[in-house]
């Protein structure tokens, strides 16, 4: 089992962005000493929910201060991006890694960084699945050309041109029935988040399994999975620091994608959105809603989290994790006692 650690780059804590954006930075690098397999970092714009315009930048700089381990982006989002400078920007960071990264997309969901690009939210399924192709073709070819719905590209030569293959090293994040079936068809690795009961999830899950053992004619790759993690010996600790940080990191996830709003509903492609306000909204409200999040994330002592695994393994099979560590305002010095404690006691486990 791969793991790996996602920087989500939010800022509760108050303190200056160039603080935050190089501690959350610094904790990618000290990812390779502490045996993590690969480092990850969002993209998302503007607000204090998360704010790293350009994940390619960050792994750049990860990968000078680094040797061995693997850069995922997690993900660039296609609608907001142009595809000749996805390829463009993926190539040239594979060249300087020496061939570390692992390509990751996605297609976006929340209307206020929409807006700022000008790009509407209803669009987003059909500028991905086209814009995915688009890149698909050129990572693997260094021509990129497209004459599609949403893309107008004269044939182009890339250059730098690929070294390597990107085949089994591009990854999309897959959070509903039709991203799923995109993902299988293209022959991508999935990414999911954990967002309440995975039992929940096991339809879409096996759906993909089915569709790329049908569409390729070989088992489908572990799915990966992000996780927030709060990890502490002491269960009292672990309490405490779930209600004070967590709690505020859901508040501002749900505002940040609007779960309360009505939108979602209109837009089947983001069924799991539309689902989590509907959670909300039903018998036990906001806070059955805030319980059923926590339930799906890593939360507890080394042994708990050991444990939450391998429960989760046997309903939902093989999978590879994405941990994030840095969330909802928790003071550094906490993020890294539990990120080391982390390393020390379960990843050792994970990964046997």
């Amino acid at each position: 089992m791969r793991v790996g650690m996602h920087l989500g780059y939010q800022n509760l804590h108050g303190d200056p962005d160039v603080q935050t954006f190089m501690q959350e930075t610094n904790l990618a690098v000290e990812a390779e000493a502490m045996g993590f397999d690969y480092v990850g970092p969002v993209e998302h714009h503007f607000t204090d929910y998360a704010a790293c315009p350009d994940p390619f930048q960050v792994l750049s700089y990860i990968a000078a201060k680094t040797s061995t381990i693997n850069l995922i982006t997690a993900a660039v989002i296609l609608p907001w991006n142009n595809p000749l400078r996805v390829v463009e920007q993926a190539l040239e960071l594979d060249i300087l890694s020496e061939g570390r990264l692992i390509l990751g997309m996605g297609r976006g969901a929340a209307r206020r960084e929409f807006r700022s690009f000008g790009v509407e939210l209803a669009d987003s399924r059909e500028m991905f699945d086209e814009a995915a192709l688009i890149i698909m073709e050129g990572i693997e070819t260094g021509i990129v050309e497209a004459d599609t719905k949403w893309y107008k590209i004269p044939r182009t030569e890339v250059r730098p041109r690929p070294f390597k293959s990107f085949k089994d090293r591009t990854i999309m994040v897959s959070m509903s029935p039709s991203s799923v079936e995109v993902a299988a068809n293209y022959g991508l690795k999935t990414l999911r988040f954990s967002q309440g009961d995975w039992r929940n999830a096991i339809p879409e899950i096996n759906h993909y399994r089915e569709t790329f053992q049908k569409v390729h004619n070989k088992p489908s790759p572990p799915f990966v999975i992000s996780d927030f993690v709060c990890c502490f010996e002491d269960k009292n600790r672990v309490a405490e620091y779930t209600d004070n940080y967590f709690a505020k990191m859901f508040a501002t996830v749900a505002n940040h994608y609007e779960f309360m709003s009505d939108h979602f509903k209109e837009l089947p492609s983001y069924s799991t959105y539309a689902y989590m306000g509907q959670a909300a909204e039903a018998a036990g409200g906001p806070d059955k809603a805030y319980r059923d999040y926590i339930s799906g994330n890593m939360i507890g002592s080394p042994e708990q989290l050991i444990e939450h695994h391998r429960v989760r393994k046997e309903m939902v099979g093989d999978y590879e994790m994405l941990a994030n560590f840095s969330w909802g305002g928790m003071p550094y010095e906490l993020v890294y006692e539990q990120l080391k404690l982390f390393a020390d006691k379960v990843l050792p486990e994970l990964k046997g």
